[in-house]
């Protein structure tokens, strides 16, 4: 999806559809929805007024031909009552506007975005996030679907319509909500590729072709690299493997050499068994999503790259399958940690946090300004919040605050939950420094608590999205979660 900023007559605007907010209660409309119902001589409002139009923020009116404008169509949007209206409101509101624009007949079109904005937002971010939300939109799963020669579909250019000048900040906006929503578009593709297409190799190889689209380096470390390393957790898990494990290291350089890199770490366990520890048959077929941490990551430095932030990131992927076999770790086996800490392993399905410790160790040799990891962690964590919030925990309270607001400014949310030490009771082990599971209580955190042990050299936040990376049932797939809040996060750092 293309798009482009316009100033001036929404009327004479000869597009395809043209799309504007209303409130329900008729308090307040945008700029753009004005000046229509002024061309048309009050009509729009007539027909708006009269009950066509729910209430409830993102219901929509299809209005064609209308009389003294332009473009085919204006289709109006509720953004619910005026009392209520925030940023849910609005987001709900520009995504049904995105939704119908994805799936419907006109080719091109304009969007009324910054004219009404929830209180304590600009157009810029009405901008940003409004041109993420449409273009998100248009994604679609092809990669394994026969080819049927449909009819391309959808509107293909976007006028994103501004009551006041198009100023270089809005369309500095308007492009970083773009590279967004393609970093989120490669997020859910990896993430919806079933795992005999995308393998540990498979995302090496995605990382090294980001690397040369983007100049950026790529290191890829093999089984003998990881053994030199002493990574003997994350090796536990790709024993029972056919698939090569990979460690893959991206350095996105866009600051001063001297800036201190944030590092993104994603659990990258391209499908989970459960290992020695079988999984139940139902819907394992849903764990081929259980690297969405690893494409949330690669997601971010697609959108990072495309907006050119000045900062310096390091993406750290530790990637395996986990699988049953004659080789495979057995619960009970002990290994030793590359940061010398020794580990029972109790459960074989408690992976990602093996994966995930080594990959934290190894993040130190980069003197982090703050580490950040990212990882489809815990069944737990679902019943704890639900598929809204991703789960976040932290040993920085000024770190796990920043997130926090990131979260809400983009629209994806996470909720902070404690990892006190009165937790790291439940990991004692009698034969290592410590089991890797912690009983049924509090199973979210006591995952967080194991990995904090192997993050005491800096700033560390943890974000489980078991949650929230992918949705069930007949809309399966990935969401692209939580690629806009860590791109929300790397602008603010960038911004400094």
């Amino acid at each position: 999806m293309e798009f482009t900023i316009k100033t001036g007559s929404p009327a004479k605007l000869a597009t395809g559809a043209i799309i504007v907010g209303r409130h329900a209660d008729g308090k307040s409309v945008d700029s753009a929805y004005a000046a229509l119902d002024a061309a048309c001589g009050g009509k729009l409002e007539r027909i708006a007024s009269r009950g066509d139009l729910d209430e409830r923020a993102g219901s929509l009116l299809v209005i064609p031909d209308l009389e003294g404008c332009a473009a085919e169509r204006v289709v109006v949007v509720s953004l619910g009552k005026s009392a209520d209206f925030g940023d849910k409101a609005w987001r709900d509101a520009v995504s049904a506007a995105a939704k119908w624009l994805a799936n419907g007949p006109a080719r091109s079109a304009a969007v009324s975005l910054a004219a009404v904005v929830p209180p304590g937002r600009d157009a810029a971010w009405a901008m940003l996030h409004g041109a993420r939300l449409l273009a998100d939109a248009t994604y679609r799963y092809e990669a394994t679907r026969s080819k049927n020669g449909d009819k391309p579909r959808g509107a293909a250019s976007v006028a994103l319509l501004t009551p006041g000048k198009a100023t270089a900040a809005l369309r500095t906006a308007a492009d970083r909500g773009a590279a967004i929503a393609a970093g989120m578009a490669l997020t859910k593709e990896l993430g919806n590729l079933p795992a005999n297409i995308c393998t540990p190799t498979y995302l090496a190889e995605t990382a090294q072709g980001l690397g040369r689209e983007y100049k950026f380096k790529v290191d890829v470390l093999e089984r003998k690299d990881m053994e030199k390393l002493g990574m003997n957790a994350l090796l536990a898990v790709a024993r029972g493997s056919h698939q090569p494990p990979k460690l893959i290291v991206m350095h996105y350089k866009g600051g001063k050499t001297k800036d201190k890199p944030v590092v993104l770490v994603g659990k990258g366990i391209t499908f989970d068994t459960g290992g020695i520890s079988l999984k139940p048959a139902a819907e394992m077929d849903e764990m081929k999503f259980d690297m969405c941490g690893a494409a949330s990551v690669l997601g971010t430095f697609k959108a990072i790259a495309a907006m050119q932030l000045p900062i310096n990131v390091v993406g750290i992927i530790p990637t395996t399958e986990n699988m049953p076999g004659g080789g495979a770790t057995k619960p009970g086996d002990v290994v030793t940690s590359m940061s010398g800490q020794t580990i029972e392993i109790l459960n074989t399905d408690a992976e990602g946090r093996l994966v995930l410790c080594d990959a934290l160790t190894y993040a130190e040799r980069f003197e982090p300004a703050a580490v950040i990891d990212i990882a489809t962690l815990t069944g737990a964590v679902i019943i704890a919040l639900g598929k809204v919030p991703s789960g976040l925990m932290a040993n920085d309270d000024a770190l796990a605050d920043e997130l926090l607001a990131c979260g809400q400014r983009a629209g994806d949310r996470a909720w902070r939950l404690p990892i006190w030490d009165d937790y790291q009771e439940q990991l004692k082990s009698n034969f290592a420094d410590m089991g890797n599971i912690g009983g049924r209580a509090a199973g979210s955190i006591t995952a967080a608590c194991f990995l904090a042990r192997f993050t005491k050299a800096y700033k560390w936040a943890h974000l489980d999205i078991a949650g929230t990376a992918w949705v069930s049932g007949d809309a399966k797939g990935a969401t692209g979660r939580p690629v806009p809040l860590l791109t929300e996060f790397l602008i603010g750092r960038a911004q400094g």
